[in-house]
């Protein structure tokens, strides 16, 4: 690519001096003509009052007497004893007499000659002096000097191609170096920002280099996903494997515990693998929705109510709160069925950090209808909270007891961006934290 570059700069400065050397030529033959035909026209004037004051002579003396190399005196008129001699390369048309006759200079070019035909009425005839000169506009301007300049040019231009190619492709090639580790799987690999390559290398190595650190991470969290998920599989398996052992072998104390322990695990592990389908179908939107006007209050209200066993077992008081008055319009553009699943997917993740409650409420604000699940456990660092809703994110903050896969925030932002909705974690007006789903309203 820098070869490439370099010699597109130098075809680019060469077609310049082409054409700049060519208007040269053009210009400067037009001015030549110009000041040429101009010239002679202020010569042929004075000549031609000149002669009008010799009154006495003949043509040809007056000839010599002006010393006149490039060009004649012309006599037009039938008393003319001797008419002279159209100067060579000329012709009778290129004098246009009439305009003469009329008292006018006339100047012109024909082919490289330039001329001037100057009036000088003398009695019944016309004589007219004719000055020519050849033009050469070229002299002097393509001289050695001219191509040692272009020379010089040309060698600059190389210069400082090849050194702009190498600037601009440094980058690039650092940029392929870097992007080509990390498909390798260095993704670790970085490309140098440097402010003097310019804004666009700029923004496209920090570019790169974000693209890096979101699949560094994403790596990370996925290892930690994985190693969450593995865990979460191998504790309800070594007490299904354990208790189906002791009864098996008939050492179990209490069969009806163990069965009842077996089975608890067993819907564990189920539930489990049943979220991890859902966010895998929910990921390739293999999924249906059937979005309609769903009262927010209603939802809110038997979801909530179907997690007050679980709130009470775990010590927790669960409250809904009234929110807005009963006249308020709470209806949105949801699935039923698919808000429910969040909701109940909030308030589960509530019930893992929650000390002593958890309050759930919904209002209606100008362009959307809200509804909210607080809890009032350790709360989540203002730098995680853009983060807890990504499918293999972990959470630092301990929880106060185990409820659910872990995978419920990331079904919860699937289920919410499907139906056009947002949400997000915050800090809770007391202590704690606070998760909000803004939903469309109905028109």
């Amino acid at each position: 690519m820098t070869r490439r570059l370099t010699l597109t700069i130098v075809a680019v400065v060469t077609g310049a001096l082409l054409v700049a050397t060519l208007g040269t030529l053009v210009v400067t033959r037009v001015q030549a003509r110009v000041q040429a035909r101009r010239d002679l026209g202020a010569q042929a004037q004075r000549l031609a009052r000149r002669i009008e004051t010799v009154q006495r002579v003949g043509l040809a003396t007056v000839q010599v007497a002006l010393r006149l190399e490039d060009g004649g005196v012309l006599c037009f008129g039938q008393t003319c004893r001797a008419p002279g001699a159209i100067p060579s390369g000329l012709t009778e048309s290129d004098l246009r007499l009439p305009r003469l006759q009329s008292g006018h200079l006339v100047t012109g070019t024909h082919g490289s000659l330039a001329f001037a035909a100057a009036p000088a009425p003398r009695g019944e005839n016309l004589m007219v002096v004719v000055l020519t000169r050849r033009l050469q506009p070229t002299r002097g301007v393509l001289g050695p000097w001219f191509f040692v300049m272009v020379a010089l040019t040309l060698l600059v231009a190389v210069a400082v191609a090849a050194n702009l190619g190498q600037r601009l492709t440094r980058p690039l090639r650092e940029a392929e170096a870097a992007t080509g580790r990390i498909a390798s799987g260095d993704l670790a690999a970085r490309v140098p920002e440097n402010a003097a390559d310019g804004e666009e290398l700029v923004g496209l190595a920090r570019s790169i280099n974000a693209m890096a650190e979101g699949l560094e991470r994403s790596r990370g969290l996925e290892r930690q996903f994985l190693l969450s998920v593995s865990h979460d599989l191998r504790t309800p398996l070594t007490s299904i494997r354990g208790f189906a052992e002791a009864l098996s072998e008939g050492k179990a104390p209490d069969p009806a515990h163990a069965a009842s322990i077996i089975s608890a695990e067993a819907r564990r592990l189920e539930r489990l693998v049943g979220d991890l389908l859902e966010l895998a179908k929910l990921d390739a939107r293999r999924f249906s929705l059937d979005i309609r006007a769903t009262d927010v209050r209603e939802v809110l209200a038997d979801t909530t109510e179907g997690f007050r066993p679980a709130a009470d077992a775990a010590g927790v008081t669960l409250t809904v709160l009234p929110g807005d008055p009963a006249t308020a319009d709470l209806t949105a553009a949801a699935d039923p069925d698919r808000l429910a699943q969040i909701l109940a997917n909030l308030v589960e993740n509530a019930l893992k950090y929650a000390a002593r409650s958890i309050s759930v409420g919904a209002a209606r604000t100008a362009d959307a209808v809200t509804l909210w699940v607080d809890d009032d456990g350790p709360g989540i660092p203002a730098a995680d909270l853009a983060h807890v809703f990504e499918p293999f994110w972990t959470s630092k903050r301990a929880p106060a007891r185990q409820v659910g896969t872990g995978l419920g925030l990331a079904i919860v932002a699937e289920l919410a961006a499907a139906m056009g909705a947002t949400v997000q974690a915050q800090g809770a007006p007391a202590r704690g934290t606070r998760m909000v789903v803004a939903l469309r309203p109905w028109r």
